[in-house]
């Protein structure tokens, strides 16, 4: 059984920054693309940010120079730092892993997908 678990979250002003973290919990042998996505109210969930096994990122456009994605494999944890908030970055942030290799009880196994159970970020004065 593997699990993902963010922190980070919390309420920051406009222009402030905070920094997102995701740590995978398991016996864990490798874990695929590590991404950042987020969902706001009423709207559907986003790609914010990836980064790849082997160090390579995509943003969206809308956080590019303002979000730094960044991993430790060592540690089986991605980063988000997030600079300049703006209200409008406001919602759940939520972790996912498209493919973690665990051992379940001695067993390898695959699991695919994987999701955080989601940090709420506010920007507000």
């Amino acid at each position: 059984q593997v699990q993902l678990v963010e922190s980070g979250g919390g309420l920051v002003q406009p222009g402030g920054s905070l920094r997102l973290s995701c740590a995978a919990s398991g016996t864990i042998f490798s874990i695929g693309a590590m991404g950042w996505y987020r969902q706001a109210p009423g709207k559907q969930r986003d790609l914010v940010a990836v980064i790849r096994s082997g160090g390579s990122t995509n943003y969206a456009d809308s956080v590019k120079g303002r979000f730094i994605i960044s991993r430790d494999n060592a540690n089986n944890t991605v980063y988000l730092q997030m600079n300049s908030l703006k209200p409008e970055d406001t919602a759940v942030y939520y972790c996912n892993a498209d493919s973690i290799v665990a051992s379940d009880y001695g067993v390898l196994r695959r699991y695919l997908e994987v999701w955080g159970q989601g940090t709420l970020v506010t920007v507000s004065s």
